[in-house]
C-alpha cells in the first residue's frame, strides 16, 4: 500500500529527503519516474503501465507535499517502516487505502526501481 500525505501537511519538508525512492515531491513540482531510481527511457512498470521515465509528470498536488503511488514502496526493501511517517511532525503520512499492495508487490517494485541495490 502506498502512503499518502493528508491535507494536515504543514509543508515542513521533513519527509522528502527520507524517501529512498524519491517518491515525495513539493506541491506544484513536476515529478519523473527516473528521479532517485535506476529507471530511464521508455519502459513498462511492474503493473503493466507503459511510461517514459525521463518525461515530466503533472504534480499530484499544487498545495502540499505529495507522494507518487507508483514509486512508493512504504520503504520495503530499505527500512522496517515508512520513513516519511517516522519523521512527520504532524502525522500526516498515512496508508493510502486507494493503493493497497502486498509486501511482495512492494518489494517487487523496489527491486524494479533499484535492481543494483
Amino acid at each position: 500500500m502506498a502512503i499518502i500525505i493528508t491535507d494536515e501537511c504543514i509543508n515542513c519538508g521533513a519527509c522528502e529527503p527520507e524517501c529512498p525512492n524519491t517518491a515525495i515531491y513539493e506541491g506544484a513540482d513536476d515529478w519523473r519516474y527516473k528521479d532517485g531510481t535506476s529507471l530511464n527511457g521508455k519502459l513498462v512498470l511492474t503493473d503493466g503501465k507503459e511510461v517514459d521515465a525521463d518525461e515530466a509528470q503533472e504534480p499530484i498536488s499544487d498545495e502540499i507535499y505529495y507522494i507518487v503511488p507508483d514509486k512508493c514502496t512504504e520503504c520495503v526493501g530499505f527500512h522496517e517502516e515508512p520513513q516519511c511517517a517516522a519523521v512527520c511532525p504532524v502525522d500526516c503520512c498515512v496508508p493510502d487505502d486507494n493503493h493497497v499492495e502486498s509486501e511482495e508487490t512492494l518489494l517487487g517494485k523496489q527491486k524494479f526501481m533499484h535492481p543494483d541495490g
